[in-house]
């Protein structure tokens, strides 16, 4: 069979046509290519523009006006205390009651043995005695020299010495009187006697002990102390003492109790601060008529201090602290950070007390990042177009493409 002509013709016409389709092909996939590079690197620049913008969680001021507790060490000491001293010297007899013991006022606690006061005693008598007997004599002198003067057996003179003999013997004989008598009253102290109902805390002597009147010879031989009430020492910071009322009731724990508290109540204060620590020393009276608490213990005392009725709070991570001083970082209507000097009036712990800078209507940032500046630009979390939680920025923050 012969071949045809126009098959050539139609095969090149194919082949042209198989060629611009190919080629149209090529530009749709470039332009198509392009394109879409074009749009994956305007989402990207934009994401990268989004992710500029850091989040943060605002939140409006606590109004609302906090009591506060403040927790100080203390010292326990009973509500009176004497240290029983010997008022004669001598050696101690007897001794009745040790420590732990609970006494009476006016109940013996021991007896000392002082020979060199018993002679005093015997002296003064025998002087005493003398005295009595020239005063008498100086009388009887003077009663004759009296009759004698209307025969003028004696001179006026006469009469005058016997008279100041007579006033002056009577002088020895009150002098002589006030001598034996204190020696006396020193004889009564041969008896230790307790001053008022107690507990004995401390005994330093015994039998045979050599002693010394007055305090400036050794410890004191026995110590009595009323622990039916207790007083309390704590030092308070300055800055809370005017919250601390006198009537201020606390609580009061030691270390024996783990579980229990003790009703304790502000008495009085010094009205002054130490220098030194800056504090003032304040005094609470505690009941222990159960006995439970003990004289000298450490004790833990906690104060609840009044508050405002209303406040402006923060939480203690709002605070900036930099070179220009303390700042609060709010969120304006335009999502722009505005930095706001404040001061603090209390410290809550968590949170902080605002004394001025800060009104209730402020939108704070809870926890700036760093480096934030006034006049930023910033995405509320969970407003439109911002991440709620920190599961939905983490999604956000992934990269398109």
């Amino acid at each position: 069979m012969p071949p045809d002509p126009k098959q050539p013709v139609l095969s090149r016409r194919g082949l042209r046509f198989a060629s611009l389709a190919a080629a149209a092909a090529a530009v749709v996939i470039v332009v198509t290519g392009i394109t879409t590079r074009k749009m994956a690197d305007a989402r990207l620049s934009e994401w990268t523009e989004d992710q500029a913008v850091p989040v943060v969680a605002v939140a409006a001021p606590d109004t609302r006006g906090k009591h506060t507790t403040i927790e100080l060490p203390g010292r326990l000491e009973a509500f009176s205390q004497a240290q029983i001293f010997a008022r004669v010297s001598g050696y101690i007899k007897e001794w009745k009651v040790d420590i732990g013991t609970p006494v009476k006022a006016g109940q013996l606690l021991a007896e000392i043995d002082a020979p060199d006061l018993d002679q005093q005693i015997m002296q003064a008598q025998a002087d005493l005695s003398s005295a009595q007997a020239n005063a008498t004599l100086a009388k009887a002198t003077l009663e004759r020299g009296q009759s004698l003067i209307p025969s003028g057996a004696i001179s006026k003179q006469d009469l005058d010495q016997r008279t100041a003999d007579a006033g002056n013997k009577q002088g020895l004989v009150k002098s002589s009187q006030a001598n034996l008598d204190r020696l006396r009253v020193l004889e009564k102290y041969k008896r230790i006697e307790a001053p008022f109902d107690g507990l004995v805390t401390a005994r330093a002597t015994d039998v045979g002990a050599l002693i010394n009147a007055g305090s400036g010879g050794g410890p004191a031989l026995f110590v009595v102390s009323d622990i039916t009430k207790l007083r309390a020492y704590v030092s308070v910071p300055q800055n809370y003492v005017p919250s601390v009322k006198l009537g201020t009731k606390a609580q009061l724990s030691v270390p024996e109790y783990k579980s229990k508290t003790f009703t304790a109540v502000v008495e009085a204060s010094a009205q002054s601060v130490d220098v030194a620590t800056g504090t003032t020393r304040m005094l609470l009276i505690v009941d222990n008529a159960s006995g439970e608490l003990m004289t000298g213990a450490f004790a833990n005392v906690r104060l609840e201090l009044p508050g405002p009725d209303s406040a402006v709070n923060v939480p203690a991570s709002a605070l900036i602290f930099d070179q220009s001083g303390l700042h609060v970082a709010t969120v304006g209507a335009d999502a722009r950070v505005v930095l706001k000097p404040v001061t603090i009036s209390r410290d809550l712990g968590k949170e902080v007390e605002i004394a001025s800078g800060l009104t209730a209507i402020d939108q704070i940032i809870t926890t700036p990042p760093d480096g934030i500046a006034s006049g930023d630009q910033v995405r509320i979390a969970g407003a439109a177009g911002a991440p709620e939680t920190a599961s939905t920025k983490r999604v956000q923050d992934k990269p398109p493409g």
